[in-house]
């Protein structure tokens, strides 16, 4: 695979399903299962999708810079020796 387009594509297989999974729990806990759950299910997801997609390029990697900042070595060898 290219790794120019890597990035992109895991993201969209973290969000697909984390979308699909809060769609539908979201909808069954409002609405139930009425005569159009599933169009009503599908609009809910198609709203998350391209925004929880998008909203992932801005978090990953200010979560990703905050977990090498907590996992450091650096940072846990100097609080042992104060």
């Amino acid at each position: 695979m290219n790794k120019k387009y890597f990035r992109y594509i895991n993201t969209l297989f973290v969000v697909l399903p984390m979308t699909m999974i809060m769609a539908f729990v979201g909808l069954i806990r409002n609405y139930g299962f009425g005569e159009d759950w599933f169009f009503k299910f599908l609009s809910a997801w198609s709203v998350m999708l391209p925004v929880a997609y998008l909203c992932a390029f801005l978090i990953i990697p200010k979560a990703k810079k905050l977990a090498e900042k907590a996992t450091s070595e650096k940072k846990t060898t100097q609080s042992i020796q104060l």
